[in-house]
Formats: C-alpha cells, sequence, structure tokens
C-alpha cells in the first residue's frame, strides 16, 4: 500500500528535533511494509502562508507519487485544505489535542488562530473517510455526525529501544544534578496550557514541607537526551489544563519514573493502576502532597504491562489495519 504522510511538524536541518514522534510513526510504517511518501508543509520555516501553496504540491504530490491513501497527521487548517483538495481517494486525519481543543490560554492573536484551527478540524473530520484520535477523551469533541466506524483511537507510540531504564547516579552525573535533592521534571514548552506557575506553586509548597526539592524545565533538550533527564529525575510532574496523549508521560513509563499528575488526557487511564503513580487535584497543596508520598517511597515504578500499548510498532500495526479496512471499504460521498 502506498500511503501519502501530510505534515507540518518534522525533522529538519534548522530543526532536527521538531515532530520526531511524527518520523518515528513514518518509519515504524515502512517497517510494516507499507510504502510512505512525506510532504512537509513547512509552517516553521515558512510561516502561515505555506498553506496558500499547499493545494498546489498536493496535487503535483499526488499526480506523481499516486498515493492509494493520504494520512494528513494534524489537524487544524491543513487537514481542512487536504480534505477538500483531495477528492479521488480516501483522506485520514489525527488529532492530537490542541487540534480539536483550542488554545484558551494563550495570546489572543494565537487564541483566534487556534479557534479557526479547531473550526478546520471539525470541517476535516466530516470529509474525511477515517479519523484517528491519540486518546479517548478526544472522541466527544468530534461532530456528531462523523460515523464512529471511521474512527479509531490510536495513540502515537514511542521508541522503547531508545527510553528504558538506566542508572540514575550515572544520568545525574551526566547533568550535573546533585544526588542529595529530590529532583522534580516538569516538561515545559512555553506553552500556558501546561501551567507552569501551578507547577512551580507545587514544588514550593514542597519545599515548604520540608523536602529538599529542584525541579527541572525540560524545554529544548535534544531528543537523544530525554532518557537522560527522565531517568535522572524522582518524578515527573504534569500539571497541564488539556492534553491528548502526552508523549512524555510515555516516555516516563518506558524507563520505569513515578509520575504525579492531574486527571488529563489519557494519563488517568495510564497511571491509576501503577503502584507509586498519583493522580492529583489542580491545586498546589494536593500536588505537594502527592508528591510528598513519592518523596516517602522512592521506587521505581513496574509499567510493564501498560508498555506494549504504547510502542511505535504496536500503534502503527493498529494504524496499517486501519488504512487497509479504509482502502477496502466502498466509497461514499464525502460530507460537506
Amino acid at each position: 500500500m502506498r500511503v501519502l504522510a501530510v505534515t507540518n511538524m518534522f525533522p529538519a536541518p534548522d530543526f532536527p528535533h521538531e515532530g520526531r514522534f511524527i518520523q518515528q510513526q513514518i518509519e515504524a510504517l515502512r517497517r510494516n511494509r507499507l510504502d510512505v511518501e512525506v510532504l512537509l508543509v513547512n509552517r516553521r520555516a515558512k510561516g502561515m502562508s505555506v498553506y496558500s501553496a499547499l493545494p498546489g504540491m498536493l496535487w503535483k504530490t499526488v499526480a506523481q507519487f499516486e498515493p492509494d491513501l493520504v494520512h494528513v497527521m494534524y489537524g487544524g487548517i491543513m487537514s481542512q485544505l487536504v480534505a477538500y483538495v483531495v477528492r479521488d481517494r480516501p483522506v485520514v486525519v489525527t488529532f492530537h489535542g490542541s487540534d480539536l481543543l483550542g488554545q484558551p490560554f494563550e495570546r489572543p492573536v494565537r487564541r483566534f488562530l487556534s479557534a479557526w484551527g479547531v473550526f478546520a478540524s471539525r470541517k476535516a473530520a466530516k470529509r474525511c473517510r477515517g479519523v484517528v484520535a491519540v486518546a479517548e477523551h478526544l472522541l466527544k469533541y468530534l461532530p456528531k455526525n462523523v460515523p464512529r466506524s471511521h474512527v479509531r483511537v490510536i495513540p502515537c507510540g514511542i521508541d522503547l529501544d531508545l527510553f528504558q531504564p538506566i542508572d540514575r547516579g550515572l544520568c545525574r552525573e551526566r547533568l550535573g544534578w546533585t544526588h542529595d535533592a529530590f529532583h522534580i521534571l516538569f516538561q515545559n514548552t512555553g506553552d500556558q496550557v501546561k501551567r507552569p506557575q501551578l507547577a512551580s506553586a507545587a514544588v514550593e509548597r514542597l519545599k515548604g514541607l520540608g523536602v529538599k526539592a529542584a525541579i527541572h524545565h525540560l524545554r529544548d533538550v535534544s531528543y537523544d537526551q530525554v532518557p537522560i533527564w527522565l531517568n535522572a529525575s524522582d518524578v515527573l510532574l504534569v500539571t497541564s489544563h488539556h492534553e491528548g496523549s502526552p508523549s512524555i508521560v510515555k516516555e516516563a513509563l518506558a524507563c520505569n519514573l513515578p509520575i504525579v499528575s492531574v486527571a488529563v488526557g489519557d494519563i488517568s487511564q495510564r497511571i491509576e493502576r501503577i503502584n507509586g503513580c498519583h493522580l492529583s487535584a489542580p491545586n498546589p497543596v494536593d500536588l505537594a502532597a502527592k508528591l510528598q508520598l513519592v518523596h516517602k517511597n522512592p521506587c521505581r515504578i513496574d509499567a510493564v504491562e501498560e508498555l506494549e500499548s504504547v510502542s511505535v510498532d504496536f500503534c502503527a500495526r493498529q494504524l496499517s489495519a486501519f488504512y487497509k479496512e479504509i482502502v477496502g471499504r466502498k466509497m461514499f460521498p464525502a460530507s460537506t
């Protein structure tokens, strides 16, 4: 099967770590004997104007590659354009979170653009032959007239060869972290949806309880160094207002790192049965109390039962099966 993957996130010379999870998914699909061509809509380098050139790029690439199916790997304006331009073969769209939920905590211009993106996502969902949501809770944000038989929940998997337990002491030495502090890892992308102020307030509260705590903001760290940061830490802290299926949580589980998180995205389902992980109310007092539990009972968790379902190859097999179902399905006129 020939698949054209359309994405606005992919590693490039200027941005080598951009969209690594998309690259890994495509590589896993290729290992699953699919012929995958990538069409990069380079929004990072060219800005929003790149979307005006997308129809022409699509027509040219489809004519040259002749895919059986087109998979647009993120929602928003890009997905709507692909769904409206490609009319002679199936189109699949994957929704990751903000493309259906918006970005209500950002600056006004960004809020407006994200709201426009959500509107475009919903339009695309109604026209596409297949819809993939990375987490179950995103399904309720799809339009009601999208047939549920055309929808699958398939997360983006992670590389279990890269993310695995490593000696904590060695990792701390590589990063120059002390051995006598309680090290808390927080993924700070710069987006206010992550609620960094809440994370900082929880850590300050924990310090007030007598814990020698240090928070480390995971940002602009090269991808191959992320396992070092995870294994050097005592706990991963998540305080986001909303999420899809965050890769950092699955990567932490693969490194056997305890997690303290608010109930957001699919995190509750992933950690609720794992000893050493804790769900918290979204306030500094409860977050600090849950962090203190991890501090009092230091351990590496056992997430082995969770790992198979989050491996990139397992998720690629699910996606490949969905492709085959869609291509084999009788074509009906697209919704408007």
